[in-house]
């Protein structure tokens, strides 16, 4: 039986079966749902799991070589937000040090969702925070 980590089989299966280049989306409560793409709601309540959560699980797990997120993320959220975001992003880069970080618009980030391989839709509430990670 796991004992740390991430425990949860249906993430770890979604994670198995991601190879170079696929990409994952991570979001929110309130994401989308996408006919074309494997969801997992992880939402125990608002809040409840955050996005950084899991991404900071992540880290031992998953080779990222690109992250995306919306634009808007830095204008719509505090400082201490953003911080803790990028503490999870750096996560990636120390393990990773060409990990790239690419905020475009919202509604062009949209448009990469249907490509990833699975969304994962956590309990966060923080505008604009959904993340997308490719693999290496």
């Amino acid at each position: 039986m796991l004992q740390k980590g991430i425990l949860n089989p249906d993430v770890l299966h979604l994670l198995a079966r991601i190879r170079h280049t696929n990409t994952i989306v991570i979001a929110d409560w309130a994401f989308p749902y996408w006919d074309e793409i494997e969801t997992i709601d992880l939402t125990l309540c608002r809040g409840i799991p955050t996005i950084t959560d899991l991404l900071d699980l992540l880290h031992d797990n998953f080779k990222v070589g690109k992250i995306w997120q919306a634009e808007e993320f830095l204008s719509t959220n505090p400082t201490e937000v953003v911080q803790k975001y990028e503490t999870s992003f750096n996560g990636f880069k120390g393990l990773y040090p060409k990990v790239e970080v690419t905020r475009l618009p919202h509604n062009d980030f949209k448009k990469l969702v249907p490509n990833a391989i699975g969304l994962i839709r956590t309990g966060d509430t923080t505008a604009y925070g959904n993340v997308i990670l490719e693999s290496v």
